[in-house]
């Protein structure tokens, strides 16, 4: 893929350019005290939180950036931000 100069990806909707690989911090969810309110699917700003057939939100870490910003709003406070691994 050619890129122009300044420009860090082809332009184009987020889902058509996988972003989580120069992701710093990925959120951990914690499902043993979610209260499944879905305020981190709603505040998420790559909709990548999604729910699953249980009922907990889990992030698409393919696309998530590493924003923090589900963990800053989960009321229970069930999200961990932790440095990535490489």
């Amino acid at each position: 893929m050619a890129l122009n100069v300044g420009c860090a990806a082809r332009p184009g909707r987020a889902r058509d350019n996988k972003t989580g690989s120069w992701r710093v911090f990925k959120p951990v969810f914690k499902h043993q005290t979610c209260t499944k309110c879905g305020l981190c699917e709603i505040v998420c700003p790559e909709g990548c939180v999604k729910e699953d057939e249980d009922g907990f939100f889990i992030p698409d870490l393919d696309y998530c950036k590493g924003c923090g910003l589900c963990a800053e709003e989960c009321p229970a406070d069930d999200i961990e931000m932790v440095q990535e691994e490489k």
